[in-house]
């Protein structure tokens, strides 16, 4: 018996839950042993990887012309990057990363792999396969989410504002829920999913995502 959109959608997740001792930098974060300087650094980073997503899923957007309901999914992807490129200042603010330093900062390659295959996707991708492989990939950054928020107000201190872009990503998102759900459907009913290209997806995002994280780990970790 064929599966449903909303059981792909499940057991695709499942399959991609990433080891949860992958992640050095959240528990460190969660603690408040990580230096501010760590912190800051995760602000400068996504401020390449947020500019870099919008324009990727506003890509995939206009790709999926012939799938309404990926390109609705994918529009709703890209209005959210913009929300939260608007929090991501405060918070940026709150660690001292101001215009200056921004300025001065060279990106981690480690930490701009994800964003890379997140654009390469936005070029190669089938619509259906993006969206099953973003929408497991959402579920941990998600849970990455709301721990950080949580430990900024607990143990550094920060205000709700600062926390903002953490809490944005951390908050339910039913209607985007939705909307993956019925792109989901539509890649069913015209036969264009392909299950083993999802979980190769899924996997290469997983592992630029830990790429990310530890790189960030690392540096917390380096004298000076």
């Amino acid at each position: 018996m064929a599966r449903t959109a909303g059981e792909l959608l499940d057991s695709t997740t499942g399959k991609l839950a990433p080891d949860p001792h992958a992640n050095r930098l959240v528990p460190l974060i969660a603690r408040g042993a990580a230096q501010r300087s760590t912190l800051a650094a995760l602000a400068l980073e996504q401020r390449h990887v947020i500019a870099a997503d919008r324009r990727a899923f506003g890509h995939l957007a206009v790709r999926s012309a012939a799938a309404p309901r990926s390109a609705a999914f994918f529009e709703m992807l890209a209005e959210g990057e913009a929300l939260a490129q608007d929090r991501l200042g405060a918070y940026a603010a709150a660690c001292g990363a101001d215009k200056a330093r921004a300025a001065a900062y060279e990106p981690l390659g480690d930490c701009q792999t994800y964003p890379a295959y997140v654009a390469w996707l936005a070029l190669n991708g089938e619509p259906a396969d993006v969206v099953l492989a973003l929408s497991a990939n959402f579920a941990a950054w998600g849970g990455y989410c709301a721990t950080i928020a949580e430990a900024l107000r607990g143990h550094y201190g920060f205000d709700d504002e600062a926390c903002g872009f953490f809490d944005f990503f951390a908050e339910p998102a039913p209607e985007l829920e939705q909307r993956a759900l019925a792109a989901v459907e539509e890649g069913l009913e015209t036969g264009r999913v392909d299950e083993d290209e999802v979980l190769r997806y899924g996997r290469l995002l997983q592992g630029y995502e830990a790429r990310f994280w530890h790189a960030l780990w690392e540096l917390d970790g380096r004298p000076g």
